[in-house]
């Protein structure tokens, strides 16, 4: 009895197994939002989307999870990466410092919660310049690239495409956030 009283104090069980069910299903749609390829100029996924909602739809916390299980199944080999892969390969290989930018994206969400609404997409902004910053460095050590070459590589070509991706979370995710907390 003692067990069931603790859990109560912390978060209701029903309240818990509704938690790690938004969280795998956010990771689900990390996964899909990855294998989403939009092609143009330098073609790109909707991985950052899938980011951005499952953040402003789950919060700091449980869309770190999120993102942090879905970094997980792709390491341990699960194919839940862009081009329908995964594998430790994927993350220390030259772009595997965006993913784990995705995680750190969600880290300055989780810190900016505690300033109010009104920070959301400012922090999301913050989240995706950090994302930017690891993922380029990381690009640079791997590639032997100079900064400024893969800026103009893996950034720039990307700014617009994750402004107008950031716009339509924000737009769904004042949408659904109601639903999901009904």
């Amino acid at each position: 009895m003692a067990q069931s009283t603790q859990t109560t104090k912390h978060m209701r069980p029903a309240s818990a197994v509704r938690s790690m069910a938004h969280i795998a299903v956010a990771a689900a749609l990390l996964a899909v939002c990855s294998w989403l390829t939009i092609p143009f100029t330098v073609p790109f996924t909707m991985q950052t989307f899938a980011v951005f909602l499952t953040l402003l739809l789950l919060g700091g916390r449980d869309g770190t999870i999120a993102i942090g299980v879905y970094i997980l199944l792709g390491a341990v080999g699960v194919p839940v990466f862009s081009g329908f892969t995964g594998g430790i390969s994927r993350i220390i290989g030259a772009t595997g410092g965006y993913i784990a930018g995705f995680l750190a994206t969600g880290g300055v969400y989780w810190l900016a919660e505690r300033l109010g609404k009104r920070w959301r997409i400012p922090s999301l902004v913050a989240g995706l310049a950090v994302c930017y910053t690891l993922g380029t460095l990381w690009f640079c050590y791997v590639t032997g690239t100079g900064f400024a070459a893969a800026l103009m590589l893996c950034v720039v070509p990307f700014l617009l495409p994750d402004a107008v991706k950031l716009i339509l979370a924000a737009l769904l995710g004042a949408r659904l956030r109601p639903v999901l907390n009904r």
